[in-house]
């Protein structure tokens, strides 16, 4: 099990109950004020959790500033009151953010299966993503054929 600090655990609290506002805020038609919460307590939760400084190097990284711009504008022009237009750009900076998930995913597993010391303690179910999975030194690699 992973263990936590304090600071991690309000973190994980925090980004918890900003999802829950955020989702809510969209269920009820847009609502200004609890996307606006959703949206402080989501940001301030990442924090808590990765800390400030590696939320700091995560979003402003030269090659990620328009995703950083599309995002965070989004935050602000959901605090000033348009939140419709507000989460069109959060949706957008937040898939630009995160678009190189899973070739990082990929590559942490494709390390694994070459013994370069990454640990691997994965469990993939039926992906349809990856075509072919093969076990090989208690590790999940991918066989291109």
């Amino acid at each position: 099990m992973i263990s936590l600090t304090d600071s991690q655990k309000i973190g994980m609290g925090l980004t918890g109950f900003g999802v829950f506002f955020l989702f809510f805020g969209m269920m009820l038609f847009f609502d200004k004020a609890l996307l606006a919460i959703g949206n402080i307590l989501f940001v301030s939760g990442l924090s808590f959790v990765i800390g400030l400084e590696r939320t700091f190097r995560f979003f402003f990284q030269r090659h990620k500033a328009k995703a950083t711009s599309f995002f965070l504008g989004g935050v602000f022009v959901v605090l000033i009151g348009w939140p419709i237009i507000g989460v069109v750009l959060e949706i957008y900076g937040f898939f630009l953010l995160f678009r190189s998930a899973p070739q990082t995913a990929l590559t942490i597993i494709h390390l694994g299966c070459t013994n370069q010391s990454v640990p691997i303690s994965l469990i993939l179910g039926d992906q349809p993503i990856l075509a072919r999975v093969g076990v090989n030194y208690n590790c999940i690699c991918i066989i291109n054929n």
